[in-house]
């Protein structure tokens, strides 16, 4: 039998991971890569240039609102395209491990497989109260 506060616990420490871990991504892609680099890199995918602005903003945004526990179903999935795209236009065609050249799809997979858990679990501990409209549980499950 689960332990309710251990897993409100649990749900926490996840979402403040993959929180963390959208935030360095978009620092990285905003500071590092800088936008213009971002979307030379998702041009050279065939993809609009739109596309690297809005992962930019997702990544940040997303990873703020894990954090704080604000709307934590909805921000899961709808971050999952981008580690979905990671895998299939990025990392894909270079194997499984992630330690291979330019990177394998194994470290994407596992993320995306991350947030259907934080999805699944809900917010967690320590969130902040979510508008029922955002929240994506049954008006039962939440009172």
């Amino acid at each position: 039998m689960t332990n309710t506060s251990n897993a409100d616990y649990a749900a926490l420490l996840l979402r403040l991971s993959l929180g963390v871990l959208f935030i360095a991504h978009g620092a990285l892609k905003l500071f590092v890569f800088t936008p213009a680099g971002t979307v030379g890199f998702f041009g050279s995918l065939g993809l609009p240039a739109i596309f690297a602005y809005l992962t930019i903003l997702a990544e940040i945004g997303g990873g703020a609102a894990l954090i704080a526990g604000f709307a934590t179903r909805l921000v899961s999935i709808a971050t999952l395209p981008i580690l979905l795209g990671a895998i299939f236009l990025v990392h894909g065609a270079n194997g499984w491990l992630y330690s291979n050249p330019n990177g394998g799809w194994e470290f994407p997979a596992f993320w995306a497989v991350a947030l259907i858990v934080q999805a699944l679990l809900g917010d967690g501990a320590y969130a902040v109260k979510t508008p029922r409209l955002l929240a994506l549980t049954p008006a039962s499950a939440s009172e």
